[in-house]
């Protein structure tokens, strides 16, 4: 197994903001992507949210297909989110939903316009429901040249313990070192890598975890794993527990099913427990903090500066 990444603590989000040159560098930024009308608005209002509670010294950049209402829109831009359009990536010949572990998989595969917004040198990948709970910028410093990514555990998915790898589709070839999730990664935008990754997509055979399998497969050679602190996926507290700090846990991924902040009831399977609910009621936290707001916080700004 490929041994994780030993990334160097900063004590605060200030001496971070030191580290790295503060917020007038335009060349890193945070990115995640949404569709449709849905509510996973939500999830994207809190990251942006989040970020400024932990003092993150980059913007957050949304890539929005065609299909975002106007008025989910405007509710990022009022958030300070940077909105980036993007057109739909089609899924490999011979899809059919039927060949994805969950339908909606094969929309992610629009994750890989994201290399090409080359006006940026370094990003970090976020799903819409994570959330970050301590400031993460730190991670833009990580040696160029490899993407670096969490290792996955889909217990959850295929009902059985992982043993540390998932089961690798065969018609992919050889297996990568390790096998990442895709809700959270450190890249870096180039249009050769995204010419790349769209025209070998082309002749690379659908598998059940769509987008994540692919890029597992595409960067096989060139992933490197960090610890789980900075992806926690909220089944791991149940299937490894002996795996979580909860304390020291950055970045919190809910992407089990009934885990999403917005959609919670406790009322499926492991969400009446205490974690999960205090994981719950901490992203809520966020959400209804009207402090935390992009207008709010700027006219605090101007009021000091004045």
């Amino acid at each position: 197994m490929v041994p994780e990444i030993i990334i160097p603590t900063i004590k605060n989000a200030a001496e971070a903001a030191r580290t790295l040159g503060g917020n007038n560098d335009c060349s890193c930024a945070y990115v995640t992507f949404l569709a449709g009308d849905g509510d996973y608005v939500k999830g994207v209002i809190c990251l942006a949210k989040g970020l400024r509670k932990v003092k993150a010294a980059y913007p957050l950049v949304v890539a929005i297909l065609p299909d975002v209402p106007e008025d989910h829109r405007n509710l990022l831009l009022n958030q300070g989110c940077l909105l980036r359009e993007i057109e739909p990536v089609c899924p490999p010949v011979g899809n059919t939903d039927s060949q994805y572990i969950r339908a909606y998989f094969a929309l992610n595969y629009c994750k890989l316009r994201l290399w090409e917004f080359v006006e940026y040198n370094k990003m970090i990948y976020l799903d819409a429901d994570i959330q970050v709970f301590d400031n993460i910028d730190h991670l833009f410093d990580l040696p160029s040249g490899c993407l670096y990514a969490v290792m996955d555990c889909l217990c959850e998915m295929q009902g059985k313990p992982c043993a540390d790898k998932v089961q690798w589709p065969a018609e992919l070839g050889n297996e990568p070192p390790f096998y990442f999730n895709g809700g959270m990664f450190v890249f870096e935008p180039d249009l050769d890598t995204y010419n790349n990754l769209l025209s070998t997509l082309e002749i690379t055979p659908p598998t059940p975890f769509a987008e994540q399998d692919y890029l597992n497969f595409f960067f096989k050679n060139t992933s490197r794993p960090i610890p789980a602190t900075y992806n926690l996926l909220v089944a791991m507290l149940w299937r490894h527990p002996e795996c979580v700090e909860l304390d020291k846990v950055k970045v919190v991924h809910y992407c089990v099913t009934g885990s999403k902040p917005w959609k919670y009831t406790d009322k499926e399977q492991y969400m009446d427990r205490e974690d999960m609910k205090m994981l719950i009621k901490r992203w809520w936290e966020i959400y209804n903090d009207k402090t935390l707001d992009f207008i709010t916080t700027n006219e605090t700004i101007d009021q000091v500066s004045g």
